[in-house]
């Protein structure tokens, strides 16, 4: 078992660009990009506030707003013409059949009511029914009433995992937690090797076990760092590639009761990351992952690169599990906690 201390490198390094050092130094992987400096990441995290979330949420769902601002955005009678353009959009946004029937029956009856009249009125009629349907659930990150909180992030290889774990762990620090990384994912090399790289970016220690070992012993090794050092959260990888939806479930289960038997109510939170540009491949990872494990909130990544925003508005109404985060873009400070009316906000803009 290694512990990797907490160290900030202040040299650049051949790694810096994906190539390993002299001394062997592993490249950032498949679906990891590049890290900002500690001190360039910190910056960015200073700046964000309440303002910031709103900005990082506008650019992710740019694409998706655009979509829909060309219907939106005409100031054109309502007719039944105009509500068949309206949920070809909707459909286009990923909103998904039982959310686009109930959003489209509401505007129509509105409509008949006399209440809605012009194309312009619909978007704020569309923001008040998306809050009263995402508002039922605490989006903010769970945390322990002592000793460490423990965070359990699964996901498929390729969504984006690593580089989630990275974010909302400087996240985390940035606001003036101590945070412990745990690799898990020890099924394949490659995860821990780019964990490691993470870990040195953003200056926070890292426990790892050698290739192939129990993920369990990792877990609890982890747990026994985050006591000894009083850690405010302990953050652990999980395999993103198992072959069987029954062997994810027992590994996991085996994690959680690890993790358990250690630290007592933990884990706190057990969090999905889910690439937001797979639409809805993102629903069935979900579907399965929720029969797997009890998923306790979701981390949406990849949210710049996709028009269909509507998504998030799916998973919540189809699994009743809140989304947690965001993430887009390539700087480990682009991620911002989930809210409501900034999403609606931003949708909408």
């Amino acid at each position: 078992m290694s512990w990797w201390p907490f160290r900030k490198k202040t040299e650049e390094s051949p790694e810096r660009n994906g190539a390993p050092s002299d001394g062997g130094s592993p490249s950032l992987g498949e679906d990891q990009a590049l890290p900002e400096t500690p001190s360039d990441a910190s910056a960015s995290a200073r700046e964000e506030g309440d303002g910031g979330a709103l900005s990082l949420l506008a650019r992710g769902l740019k694409k998706t707003a655009a979509g829909l601002k060309q219907i939106l955005g005409l100031r054109r009678a309502i007719d039944e013409a105009f509500l068949a353009d309206l949920e070809v959009k909707m459909y286009e946004a990923d909103f998904g059949p039982d959310t686009v029937t109930a959003l489209l029956a509401a505007v129509r009856a509105a409509w008949k009511a006399e209440t809605l009249r012009e194309s312009d009125q619909i978007a704020p009629f569309l923001q008040e029914s998306l809050r009263a349907q995402l508002a039922d659930k605490d989006t903010q990150l769970a945390r322990a009433p002592s000793g460490p909180t423990v965070v359990l992030v699964c996901g498929v290889n390729g969504t984006g995992k690593t580089t989630s774990i990275a974010k909302l762990s400087h996240w985390l620090a940035a606001r003036g937690d101590k945070v412990i990384l745990a690799a898990g994912d020890t099924f394949r090399a490659a995860a821990t090797e780019q964990l490691q790289v993470w870990s040195q970016r953003i200056g926070l220690p890292l426990v790892t076990g050698g290739a192939g070992s129990d993920p369990a012993s990792v877990a609890y090794s982890a747990c026994e760092r985050a006591i000894a050092e009083q850690a405010d959260y302990l953050v652990v990888d999980t395999a993103g590639r198992l072959h069987t939806q029954a062997n994810l479930m027992r590994e996991l289960e085996k994690i959680r009761r690890v993790i358990a038997g250690r630290i007592p109510g933990a884990p706190h939170e057990t969090l999905l990351v889910l690439d937001a540009t797979t639409g809805q491949n993102a629903v069935n990872q979900a579907d399965a992952f929720n029969r797997a494990v009890a998923l306790t909130g979701l981390i949406m990544a990849k949210l710049d690169g996709t028009a269909k925003g509507g998504i998030l508005v799916t998973l919540h109404n189809r699994f009743r599990i809140p989304v947690k985060f965001v993430g887009l873009g390539e700087k480990v400070a682009d991620i911002a906690e989930f809210s409501t009316e900034k999403y609606v906000q931003a949708l909408f803009t």
